[in-house]
C-alpha cells in the first residue's frame, strides 16, 4: 500500500510540474491539453511497468494493463488527429472564408488628412534604440533593469505611442528587486520622437520576466485554467496604469480551426487584479485585443479561399492575398492594421489594402490599385542611394487626397535621416525632405507638375467653369496622356470659392489625363467646355468635364438666332 500511494503520489508531482512549467488550458480546444493528457498516462505506464519489472517485450504484450493503456494514448492521437482534419480549410474552406467580412469604403472619405503630430515617424526598431538610449542615461537603474522587447503601438491621449516596460537584467536583479518590482515603464511619443522614462509610485509586480507565481503567464493561467491566452501586450490606460491585454482565443471550427478572439482579460501590472470582459465589451482606450498577424492570415482566408481549398493551393483563380508587412494607423481613437492586398501571381503590384481594427476586428477594404509596398520602399530607397539609406515599412497616408506611402528612411546605424513620400498608384513620384513639412511641400509640388493633384493653393472645393477652347495640347508623363487646356479669356466664366482668387481674363491651364476623361479626345479648338476643377498652380486639376462641340452649338441655335433680320437683309 505504501508503494502505491507513493507511486501515485510521483505521478502527480510529476503532472503538477509538467502543468507548472507548460502551462496547458484545461480545454479541449487547446492542443497542448491532449499531450498534457498523453505525458499523464505514459508517465503512469511507466512507474507501473517498473513496479511489475516488465523486462521484455513478450510481457509488455501479456499485460492487459500496458495494453490498455497504450490503446488510450493512441485513442488520444487519433481522437487529436481527427479533431485536426475535421477543423482544417481542407473540409471547412466556405466557413474560414466567411470568419472575417470586409466592407468596401472609399479611401478619401475613411482617411483624412492628419496633422505632422499625428503621424508616427518611427518603427518599432526605431522606438527600440530610443528606448535603449533612454535607459543608458538611467544610470541608478541600468545596472539592474533592461527594456523589454514589446514596444506596443497605442493611442494615448489622441496621439500614437509605443509604450514597453522594464524587465530584470538577471535572476539574480530578480532576487533582488522583486519585492520593489520594476520601477518604470517606457513611452515613446512616435510624432515627436520624445522618450519619457516613466516611473511609478507602485512597481510592476506581474511581467514576463518575474518567475513563479508572479510570472503573468502563470498569474492568468491559474486564474483562469480553461481560457486559451493569445499574445499578450503591455498597454496603458489614460491615467497611464499599467496593464497586460490578454487575449482569450475563441475555435469557431471544429476543436482547432476558425480561431478568433472570444474574451479580453485585462491584468493590472501593478496589483495582479483581473476583469475579464466579452470581446464586445472591451473598454475602449484597449486598442490591441487581436494581434496583427492573426488579422492578416482572417483575411488571407478570405482572399484565398473564395474558390474551395482546392482552387487555393492549385489554380489559385481570384485568389487574393495580403503583402509581407504591415503597419499601424491611428483612426477614429483605434490601432488600425494596415497592409496591401495583391494577387498570389506575384506581379508585384497592390489591387488594393485593407484597415483591421485591433480592437473590433471590423474589416475595410479600399479598391486602389498601384505598387506594392517593398516596390515603394526600393523606389524611396534609389532616390538617396548614395547615402545608402534604407526605407522603414511604409505607413499608409492621404495626402492631397491621394493614397500615398509615408517612410523614414535610416542609416546604418538605424536612425532616422529623412522622410520620403511615395504615390501608391504611380510610385516614380517621390518626395524626400530632411522634415515631413519639407516631405510634404516637395511631394505636392510633384503632384501638381505631374498632373496628379494641384499643389494645395486652393481651398480643396471645387470650382465650376464654362468657356471655349482656345488651345489644347497633349503631353504623356509617364506613360500617361494628358491634354493641357486654355480657354478664351472673354468666354471663361467661373464660379466657386476660389472665383476672387482669380483676375478678370486670367489664363488658367487646365489638365484632363486621358484615364480619367477619354472622351477629351472628341473635342477641338472652338468647342465649349463646362469643367469643375480645383484652382492649382501652374496647372488647374479637372474633377468633372462636360463639353459641347462647336457643330453641335450652332445646330441648338434659336430659330431666330439662325434668320437674319430685316435691317440686316
Amino acid at each position: 500500500m505504501k508503494k502505491k500511494l507513493g507511486a501515485g503520489l510521483l505521478v502527480l508531482v510529476l503532472a503538477f510540474l509538467y502543468y507548472y512549467v507548460t502551462l496547458p488550458a484545461i480545454n479541449i480546444h487547446e492542443s497542448g491539453f491532449w499531450f498534457f493528457l498523453a505525458a499523464v498516462v505514459a508517465v503512469i505506464l511507466l512507474l507501473y511497468a517498473v513496479k511489475k519489472r516488465i523486462r521484455s517485450v513478450y510481457e509488455f504484450k501479456s499485460n492487459k494493463v500496458l495494453k490498455g493503456g497504450v490503446f488510450v494514448i493512441l485513442a488520444i492521437g487519433v481522437v487529436y488527429a481527427v479533431g485536426a482534419l475535421l477543423s482544417s480549410p481542407i473540409v471547412n474552406a466556405n466557413k474560414y472564408q466567411k470568419l472575417v467580412e470586409p466592407e468596401e469604403r472609399n479611401f478619401t472619405e475613411d482617411i483624412k488628412e492628419i496633422s505632422y503630430d499625428q503621424i508616427p515617424l518611427l518603427d518599432k526598431e526605431s522606438a527600440s534604440l530610443l528606448g535603449d538610449r533612454k535607459m543608458g542615461s538611467m544610470v541608478d537603474l541600468v545596472s539592474q533593469f533592461e527594456v523589454s522587447s514589446l514596444y506596443s503601438q497605442i493611442n494615448y491621449k489622441g496621439q500614437p505611442y509605443r509604450v514597453t516596460p522594464l524587465e530584470y537584467a538577471s535572476a539574480i536583479k530578480w532576487l533582488t528587486n522583486q519585492k520593489e518590482g520594476i520601477p518604470a515603464y517606457i513611452l515613446i511619443d512616435m510624432a515627436t520622437q520624445n522618450t519619457e522614462l516613466v516611473q511609478l509610485d507602485e512597481g510592476i509586480k506581474y511581467s514576463e520576466s518575474e518567475y513563479f507565481n508572479r510570472n503573468i503567464y502563470r498569474h492568468l493561467r491559474f486564474k483562469y485554467p480553461t481560457y486559451m491566452f493569445d499574445q499578450l501586450s503591455f498597454e496603458i490606460d489614460d491615467e497611464g496604469t499599467p496593464y497586460w491585454i490578454c487575449p482569450v482565443k475563441k475555435f469557431n471550427i471544429g476543436l482547432f480551426g476558425g480561431q478568433t478572439i472570444g474574451r479580453v482579460v485585462l491584468c493590472n501590472a501593478q496589483t495582479g487584479e483581473t476583469k475579464d470582459y466579452k470581446i464586445e465589451d472591451c473598454p475602449q482606450w484597449v486598442d490591441r485585443a487581436y494581434p496583427a498577424e492573426l488579422l492578416t492570415q482572417l483575411y488571407n482566408y478570405h482572399g484565398m479561399l473564395k474558390n474551395g481549398f482546392f482552387n487555393s493551393v492549385l489554380g489559385q483563380k481570384g485568389c487574393l492575398q495580403t503583402t509581407d508587412g504591415f503597419n499601424y494607423l491611428a483612426l477614429e481613437d483605434d490601432v488600425w492594421v494596415y497592409t496591401g492586398v495583391t494577387s498570389v501571381s506575384g506581379d508585384k503590384s497592390n489591387l488594393g489594402f485593407v484597415l483591421m481594427n485591433q480592437r473590433t476586428m471590423e474589416t475595410r477594404y479600399y479598391a486602389c490599385d498601384g505598387a506594392q509596398e517593398r516596390s515603394a520602399m526600393a523606389s524611396a530607397e534609389g532616390q538617396v542611394q548614395n547615402l545608402k539609406y534604407e526605407a522603414a515599412f511604409p505607413l499608409l497616408l492621404n495626402i492631397s487626397d491621394q493614397p500615398t506611402y509615408f517612410m523614414a528612411l535610416k542609416d546604418g546605424a538605424g536612425l532616422v535621416k529623412k522622410y520620403a513620400m511615395v504615390n501608391v498608384q504611380k510610385y516614380q513620384t517621390v518626395a524626400i525632405g530632411d522634415s515631413v513639412a519639407e516631405c510634404e511641400k516637395n511631394y505636392e509640388k510633384l503632384l501638381s507638375e505631374n498632373g496628379i493633384a494641384s499643389d494645395g493653393a486652393s481651398t480643396g472645393e471645387s470650382n465650376t467653369v464654362t468657356g471655349t477652347i482656345k488651345r489644347m495640347a497633349q503631353a504623356v508623363i509617364e506613360g500617361n496622356s494628358h491634354f493641357y487646356i486654355t480657354l478664351e479669356p472673354e468666354t471663361q466664366k467661373i464660379t466657386g470659392p476660389d472665383q476672387g482668387n482669380i483676375t478678370q481674363g486670367q489664363t488658367l491651364i487646365f489638365d484632363a489625363s486621358i484615364t480619367s476623361f477619354p472622351e477629351i479626345i472628341g473635342f477641338n479648338e472652338g468647342d465649349t467646355l463646362t469643367m469643375e476643377f480645383k484652382l492649382g498652380q501652374p496647372v488647374c486639376q479637372i474633377v468633372t468635364l462636360e463639353g459641347q462641340e462647336a457643330a453641335d452649338a450652332e445646330e441648338s441655335q434659336t430659330p431666330e438666332e439662325e434668320q437674319p433680320t430685316d435691317m440686316e437683309e
